[in-house]
């Protein structure tokens, strides 16, 4: 009797976690827009809110209302959309490559797509979010292509992979250094350097019209592939065997991860950590199985860059650090962490 009630006492578990998880999301979003150099009530936040959706008549003060809808709630919106872009992004790559370490920041597609934007922003070329989406996409298959060819040279293990991505990562960030230091100009050169560490001081509506959807429907794809994902922690010749497409699912679940990521760096910079460390605690929570992997990694990923976001904008007064010097405080030791967890595994 208690084997047969063990599974729905699991998924009970499971959809607890999960609105759990949703209504933490809300609290923090809500936090993040009611802190900041001004603070706002959370009863002010929720009127200035409803007088935009719901067309309300609250009488708030225009500074109040500009700063919750203009500023602090897309903010905290495309913070939420990075961060769970950036965790699928790690859960796919670590299943794909089977390599608890790969992520789009070590494997050099962050990097890759940092470069290809960053010669639109010193260029010119292009116009708005559209332009840097692109660039940055272009930079993200081309980092990624150059991996795969020096990994598939070096004998295409997992960790040659992760070698050969550290590797085209360096080589990336030197030729966005190089482009900045020969092309761009006192302002050009500071506004890069400040928004390559990460940055959602320049983040408004736009860019949560993009970054959602994006992450939304990467999340889709994700989803309507997870029968092939849990095959592949067996290798690709037992999920070939499976009756898995493999050579489909890893174009397809690469281009995701490509573009995923590439929208991402276009609008707030080049984030590490997010797609290492988020996984592994959803992985401590919910197990393996990638039906329940990918949601709790999504949400685990919006959790951590909002919550991020908020300890950027508090932990130095009157001052703002890029949301990517916060991400690798709390990124770095747990990468340690799992490099020695590897380590006694092996």
């Amino acid at each position: 009797m208690r084997q047969a009630l063990s599974p729905q006492r699991t998924w009970w578990a499971l959809a607890a976690l999960t609105i759990a998880a949703v209504i933490l999301l809300g609290l923090m979003v809500s936090l993040a827009v009611s802190i900041g150099e001004i603070t706002i009530p959370l009863a002010t936040t929720a009127k200035a809110v409803s007088n935009r959706l719901f067309g309300t008549a609250f009488e708030l003060s225009r500074i109040h209302q500009g700063i919750i809808w203009d500023y602090r709630l897309s903010r905290a919106l495309v913070a939420a959309s990075a961060g769970a872009s950036l965790a699928l992004c790690g859960a796919i790559l670590q299943a794909l490559l089977r390599n608890p370490l790969a992520e789009p920041y070590v494997l050099g597609i962050s990097a890759g797509a940092s470069t290809g934007a960053v010669c639109i922003m010193i260029s010119g070329f292009g116009y708005g979010i559209l332009g840097l989406s692109s660039g940055a996409f272009i930079g993200a298959v081309a980092a990624f292509l150059l991996v795969g060819v020096l990994a598939a040279g070096a004998g295409g293990t997992s960790e040659r992979i992760i070698l050969c991505g550290v590797a085209g990562s360096q080589l990336f960030n030197a030729l966005t250094s190089y482009i900045v230091t020969t092309s761009a100009n006192a302002e050009q050169a500071r506004g890069v350097l400040f928004w390559l560490l990460g940055s959602l001081s320049g983040v408004r509506w736009p860019d949560v019209y993009l970054s959602v959807p994006i992450a939304v429907i990467g999340f889709i794809l994700c989803l309507a592939h997870v029968r092939a994902l849990d095959a592949f922690a067996f290798g690709t010749d037992a999920a070939a065997a499976l009756g898995v497409p493999v050579r489909r699912v890893q174009f397809t679940l690469l281009a995701v991860t490509a573009a995923m990521t590439a929208s991402v760096v276009s609008m707030v910079g080049s984030i590490g950590f997010v797609g290492l460390v988020i996984p592994h605690a959803a992985r401590f929570l919910v197990g393996p199985a990638h039906g329940r992997l990918l949601p709790a990694t999504a949400l685990g990923g919006a959790l951590f860059m909002v919550g991020a976001d908020i300890i950027s904008r508090i932990i130095i007064p009157q001052q703002i650090l890029p949301i990517g010097v916060v991400t690798a405080l709390f990124g770095a030791p747990a990468f340690a962490i799992i490099l020695y967890r590897v380590r006694r595994s092996a």
